[in-house]
């Protein structure tokens, strides 16, 4: 079965770095574009970033040149680099697989 495991979220203070990482299991994690989707306390689903499995990727403006989304399709893990973070930032962020599956998320929290 489809399994997505994040991981890499914490606190971190605003103007600092996280990686997050996602675990694929279950299916051909090549084949499908991944996504990472965020929600903040009180507030909707908002997507930041796609990855095709050939690695075309595509940003939210919000989080445009400071985040980045890669893969490695050997490990079977997604990624999102994340810096220069602000208290805004804070949130569960999933990552979503192209049909649908997702994770269970990891915190983020972004404060002084």
């Amino acid at each position: 079965q489809v399994q997505l495991v994040e991981s890499g979220g914490g606190l971190v203070q605003p103007g600092g770095s996280l990686r997050l990482s996602c675990a694929a299991s279950g299916f051909t994690f090549s084949t499908y574009a991944m996504s990472w989707v965020r929600q903040a306390p009180g507030k909707g689903l908002e997507w930041l970033s796609d990855i095709s499995g050939g690695g075309s990727t595509d940003y939210r403006d919000s989080v445009k040149g400071r985040f980045t989304i890669s893969r490695d399709n050997a490990k079977n893990t997604l990624y999102l680099q994340m810096n220069s973070l602000k208290p805004e930032d804070t949130a569960v962020y999933y990552c979503k697989e192209g049909r649908g599956y997702w994770g269970q998320g990891t915190q983020v929290t972004v404060s002084s």
